[in-house]
């Protein structure tokens, strides 16, 4: 059994960052390890954050592991304390989350210190390069890089990225493991009733609405002639990270009666109706590395229609599971009437998704990571 300290966010702070590490821990556990993470106490100043609130509204009671909420985010005396709390552990293993340039001083000293006391630690990238680039990004993002023994990403991007940077890191490519956390689908009558909405074919735009994400490509895709023709539906399901006038107004200009927005953070338990509705997820991104959502959808067998960025279409198989297209409101068009043209389109890609999803379990994440 190996002592594992992750440092990261975690219950009661929110997000998906949050999630994977609990499910990281959840996983590390079940293989025989003991495993506690280290998170925030103050994650983002309020001023630099764009949400209504950082907490989780429903907290899970049934965790196994221990949750040490002691890194605030601009207070250095809290990361030496930290530290030495972790420190006092003599861990086997440290993972450190790192997924945007603002964490790069805190988490960097943590890891400092730490390596100076003789224990291993690794990062778990998420992005290296900001989705919205700001002055000195690169050198904050050096700055966490070189004190961590070696990295690991969720997507072979990350680590292009992170070469880019730094062509000395060590780094090795692994995968956005499933969420396996969520609760099941439940009947679409049922999913229907409680989300208010008729029978009908659903896209779904899921998660924060950030200007990276392309919220307006799939408005704009929404509006040819035979997808309202069809009667195909947008769900836009997630809470507005920038103002909702600006997609309104497109919306409005288009003179769409097919969008059905969703302004709000979707909690764990609601997660389930939204998919359960929907016959396609789509990820317009016009920047990415990965995306969480992507591994959601296939979680519950939704395939999916993603833009060719980033490392979106490592994990879908054009036209066999899913379709890859520009970042192009045209071809997004193109591909959502060519899915709902044939009936047996959503349960031929569903089950091609199900054959997929073991080549992207947490039992291999773990156990890559484990080989570190």
């Amino acid at each position: 059994m190996s002592k594992i300290i992750i440092v990261g966010p975690a219950s009661p702070l929110r997000g998906g960052i949050s999630d994977f590490n609990e499910a990281l821990a959840k996983s590390l556990i079940e293989k025989g390890n003991d495993v506690e993470i280290v998170s925030f106490s103050l994650q983002y100043p309020k001023i630099l954050f764009p949400g209504k609130t950082q907490k989780r509204v429903h907290i899970d009671s049934t965790i196994s592991y221990k949750i040490s909420s002691t890194i605030n985010s601009i207070n250095p005396l809290s990361w030496i304390k930290s530290a030495n709390y972790i420190k006092s552990f003599q861990p086997d293993i440290v993972f450190i989350r790192f997924w945007m340039p603002f964490f790069a001083p805190c988490l960097g000293v943590i890891a400092s210190i730490l390596r100076k006391n003789k224990l291993k630690v690794f990062g778990i990238v998420d992005n290296a390069i900001a989705h919205e680039k700001r002055l000195l990004d690169n050198q904050l993002v050096n700055f966490f890089l070189k004190k961590c023994k070696s990295h690991v990403t969720l997507s072979q991007k990350v680590k292009e990225d992170i070469l880019s940077i730094n062509s000395k890191a060590i780094v090795k490519a692994l995968f956005h493991p499933i969420y396996n956390t969520y609760k099941p689908l439940v009947d679409r009558k049922k999913a229907l009733e409680v989300l208010n909405m008729e029978d009908g074919k659903y896209v779904l735009f899921f998660g924060l609405v950030r200007k990276y994400k392309g919220l307006d490509l799939i408005i704009n895709a929404m509006a040819d002639e035979n997808i309202q023709k069809k009667d195909i539906k947008l769900i836009v399901a997630g809470e507005f990270y920038e103002t909702e006038e600006k997609y309104q107004k497109i919306i409005k200009e288009l003179n769409l009666k097919n969008i059905i927005i969703h302004n709000e953070f979707i909690g764990d338990d609601k997660v389930p109706y939204f998919f359960s509705v929907s016959n396609l997820v789509v990820l317009p991104y016009k920047s990415a590395t990965q995306s969480g959502v992507s591994q959601l959808a296939m979680h519950y067998n939704k395939p999916m229609l993603a833009t060719n960025v980033g490392g979106l279409s490592e994990c879908i198989t054009h036209e066999k599971d899913g379709y890859i297209a520009s970042a192009d409101y045209r071809q997004l068009s193109r591909y959502i009437i060519e899915y709902f043209s044939n009936d047996k389109n959503e349960d031929e890609m569903s089950k091609a998704l199900s054959l997929k999803k073991k080549d992207y379990s947490w039992n291999s994440f773990t156990n890559e990571i484990l080989k570190l």
